[in-house]
């Protein structure tokens, strides 16, 4: 504000000058203040403030799950920030009367979209503020705005149809692929002539030309050679595994923990794994391709069924890593606080990375576009933006399995009939009886999927196609040919997971500004 009134005088301009983008909810007290300041400061008439504000804002939402929206209890907001509790009031007041001159006495629905939710602890719904305020609400991935559209933001759409718009996320290329994969950087250089891709990401697709060109595959594999070598050196630094070997699958799942992340049913299948090799002749285990699998991620603090998933990855991990049955055929480890750094290592060095979240709760996602970029084969669900990566490079070149976003309620509505495959029921019951030790502590984290707690995230119901896909996964893996081409052809196709075309898109679409050219 104090900038704008340095350089111009007409109030009702700032739209033309000022452009703010609410990233998610927490920055969403930023509509009262501006009307604050209007209001207040600048004593600016309360109608005049409010269509000033309305052009303004823009809102990404970066959720599908409902209980995930910020709501902020009216005593602590009052007791805090009392003038603008007052303002959201009032924009509520006007914003419902207009409501009722639209639909009419309609409370059911008039009550849904407040800002203010009644309830025993009456709260201030902060997505529906920033909705209201904003001229743009917007959505992660093309799967995901569909998801705002017809499910979390309905009432909204139907009364604003034109201010939902998707803006699919991206990631930077530079940080991610030209400085955090600089062999990798160098052969693509290399084959596409230039060095022009790091700028206009689309240039790779040019590597398309070139993948079935064994020197390339050559060239390709050397480069993650060394990156696996680098990783596996953390990994003892980490872990104390010794002389993990590069020769191995490394299969990577790197997210924040959370029960629909389906870190847990990633477990499982290492499970299976273990207990299918303890079971096998030294003739079969010599078939077995061997697996490194790296599970990371934080859980928020008072997030029980999260802990507990880490409690049984440590658990597990520390059974198989010092079973002399197994060896080097499978390793387990957990990456004890990840972040950007160690996803630096990991990232560059990784085989095959999961992204295994339960049909239609995923919004985007954007480890899935950097592990692309760096030529990691993709293994997982429909869902976010791996939907986009899906119809970028096909699904030929990734590893797909699980219930379809549309099938998810009726399997659930199903659940009273369902009987999980018996590969499921084993590893469950070795974790209940206590083979991985902590027998009591793990009861509640198994009764989630086996007892009262319904398997919301339907981890049985896709059991059995994962292990299929897993079955895949190693078949492709020894086919070292197919496996590098599957990578460069990823890799050629990851041009619109630039972060450059998302801020382009927000600058024409959200933003109204046009670029400037850099003073050289």
């Amino acid at each position: 504000m104090r900038r704008f009134k340095g350089f111009h005088i007409n109030i009702d301009d700032f739209p033309k000058k000022v452009a703010l983008q609410l990233n998610d909810t927490q920055p969403s007290l930023a509509v009262p203040e501006l009307m604050r300041m209007l209001v207040d400061e600048e004593n600016v008439e309360w109608s005049r403030a409010w269509e000033i504000v309305k052009k303004v804002f823009s809102f990404t939402n970066h959720t599908v799950l409902s209980e995930a929206l910020e709501k902020i209890p009216v005593e602590l907001l009052g007791s805090v920030l009392p003038r603008h509790l007052q303002i959201i009031y009032d924009i509520n007041y006007f914003f419902l009367e207009d409501l009722r001159k639209r639909m009419g006495s309609d409370y059911a629905r008039l009550a849904r979209m407040s800002i203010i939710e009644e309830g025993a602890v009456k709260c201030v719904r902060m997505a529906t503020l920033s909705i209201v305020a904003s001229n743009n609400v917007i959505g992660v991935s093309q799967f995901h705005s569909e998801i705002l559209r017809t499910k979390v933001f309905t009432d909204f759409y139907d009364i604003w149809p034109h201010k939902f718009q998707s803006k699919t996320n991206g990631v930077s290329q530079r940080r991610w692929l030209a400085v955090g994969n600089p062999g990798l950087r160098d052969v693509i250089t290399k084959w596409l002539g230039t060095d022009a891709w790091i700028k206009d990401l689309d240039l790779l697709c040019g590597l398309r030309d070139h993948a079935d060109n064994p020197e390339l595959q050559n060239e390709w594999r050397k480069a993650h050679r060394m990156n696996k070598s680098r990783l596996a050196q953390y990994i003892e630094e980490i872990s104390g595994l010794k002389q993990v070997s590069i020769d191995a699958m490394f299969d990577v799942h790197v997210k924040r923990i959370h029960e629909y992340k389906r870190q847990y049913l990633n477990i499982l299948s290492i499970i299976h794994r273990y207990d299918c090799i303890k079971n096998m002749t030294s003739e079969e285990r010599k078939k077995v391709v061997p697996r490194v699998c790296l599970v990371g991620g934080k859980a928020a603090p008072g997030y029980e069924i999260a802990k507990k998933i880490i409690k049984l990855i440590h658990a597990v991990g520390g059974k198989i890593n010092n079973d002399p049955d197994i060896g080097n055929l499978l390793k387990l480890v957990f990456v004890p606080d990840y972040n950007v750094s160690v996803a630096e290592l990991i990232i560059p060095a990784s085989d095959v990375s999961q992204h295994i979240s339960t049909a239609g709760h995923e919004a985007s996602g954007t480890s899935n576009m950097k592990f692309l970029m760096n030529g990691c084969l993709i293994l997982g669900t429909l869902d976010g933006a791996t939907t986009e990566i899906a119809e970028e490079i096909g699904e030929e070149n990734m590893f797909i399995f699980g219930a379809k976003v549309h099938e998810v309620p009726k399997l659930r509505a199903q659940r009273h009939d369902f009987q999980p495959p018996r590969e499921f029921r084993r590893v469950i019951r070795m974790i209940r009886d206590g083979y991985f030790g902590f027998k009591d502590y793990f009861k509640s984290l198994c009764d989630t999927v086996d007892g009262e707690g319904g398997d919301f995230y339907l981890l049985g119901n896709d059991f059995a196609s994962y292990l299929e896909v897993q079955a895949a996964v190693d078949r492709t893996f020894v086919d070292k040919e197919k496996w590098t081409r599957m990578s460069i052809l990823g890799t050629a196709g990851s041009g619109k997971f630039s972060s450059d075309r998302t801020i382009r898109e927000y600058a024409e679409q959200a933003w109204g500004i046009e670029p400037c050219k850099r003073p050289c």
